[in-house]
């Protein structure tokens, strides 16, 4: 599986953000972890992608960059619009919706981003949000974003012809979105391939700390996919954090810190009949969920950090994840991108950012990409 980091982690809105983190970040990472090429599943702002993809120039210096670094890209995140790194986000991230022309304009413009930027003879992946946050979402804007999707798909069958690349999009549940788990994308789409969305070139991206959060079972959600006759294009190698006794009160005061205004953090408690009860933030559970059953919070944690107790994080998940997901006929295929934005909002002592990734990507190459003992 081609191994990549996820330069969202890093704010950078115009093209000379993105060449600085590059040069920063990203190739001081790859040295740090002693490769000879890293991969980098860039971030592309809405008015970034369109610039790019009007800019031969642009794309040229971008790539010329990458070589200087020892940089290879093979994945773009299209799921936050822009404004990632604001003061607050929140819901903000599932705007434009697939519901809006936006959304699909800047998606096919990624797509032309990247497959100007691919290596000759790999394909390319690009992860985008599940439609919408799930409310404000009408039987309107359902037909719109199947409609979008159609013309994706045309988009970048259109893509292949002119380039020679093959792009393919990863539709990435989220807890409290539309599509919510890995199974409600999976029905959705596979009820949508009579009405023109390909699923050569339409998948899903597994993020496994939302699958985590969901209390989904990876190895069912996986091959849940195979069964609808979709694939997996992309898996976002990511952990949630996992408290066993929520309502003691030292898993409360540890859970505090990490109530912080950037981002939304939703929580979800395995309830001891199996249902499994929602809130839409960590401040919101902290205060109404009960806390008899074990919670997963959707916040991003470092792969290869161990908390004290009472905090864990759902490691176990992604290492069951990516297993199942190599197993699969064209499992080595699927990118495999870490995803930990959340570095500057981490609760104590901030990390060095070259060095804490630099250990994400050796523990993924240990735990995920390392051949299973004989």
């Amino acid at each position: 599986m081609q191994l990549s980091y996820c330069t969202n982690v890093h704010p950078a809105e115009d093209l000379d953000g993105v060449i600085r983190q590059l040069r920063e970040y990203a190739g001081p990472i790859r040295r740090r972890a002693g490769l000879d090429v890293l991969g980098v599943g860039l971030w592309l702002p809405a008015g970034l992608a369109s610039r790019l993809a009007g800019s031969a120039a642009d794309v040229a210096l971008l790539r010329e960059v990458l070589s200087e670094q020892g940089l290879q890209i093979h994945t773009l995140n299209a799921f936050p619009y822009g404004g990632f790194h604001n003061e607050v986000v929140k819901r903000d991230v599932y705007q434009p919706t697939w519901a809006q022309r936006e959304r699909l304009q800047y998606t096919l413009e990624c797509a032309n981003v990247l497959a100007a930027l691919l290596p000759e003879g790999m394909p390319g992946s690009i992860s985008t949000l599940p439609l919408a946050w799930r409310d404000p979402w009408t039987g309107d804007d359902d037909e719109s974003a199947t409609t979008a999707f159609v013309e994706l798909s045309e988009g970048l069958r259109t893509l292949k012809e002119r380039t020679g690349k093959t792009v393919r999009i990863a539709v990435e549940p989220e807890p409290g979105c539309v599509l919510d788990t890995v199974s409600d994308v999976t029905a959705w789409l596979a009820a949508r391939i009579p009405r023109g969305i390909d699923s050569d070139y339409i998948g899903l991206c597994i993020d496994t700390c939302h699958l985590a959060v969901s209390f989904a079972d990876p190895v069912a959600a996986v091959r849940g996919v195979g069964a609808a006759g979709l694939r997996v294009v992309k898996v976002q190698a990511s952990a949630a954090l996992h408290v066993a006794a929520p309502s003691e009160e030292a898993a409360r005061s540890a859970l505090v810190a990490f109530a912080e205004p950037r981002y939304l953090h939703q929580v979800r408690e395995l309830g001891r009949d199996g249902n499994v009860l929602m809130a839409d933030d960590l401040p919101q559970a902290l205060a109404e969920l009960p806390g008899r059953g074990p919670w997963r919070v959707h916040f991003h944690m470092p792969l290869h950090v161990v908390p004290m107790l009472p905090l864990e994080t759902t490691a176990k998940v992604l290492e069951t994840t990516v297993d199942e997901v190599s197993s699969l006929p064209y499992g080595q295929q699927v990118h495999l991108d870490i995803e930990t934005y959340t570095w500057s909002v981490l609760p104590g002592k901030q990390v060095d950012l070259v060095e804490g990734i630099a250990g994400e990507i050796a523990w993924a190459e240990n735990h995920l990409l390392a051949p299973a003992p004989s």
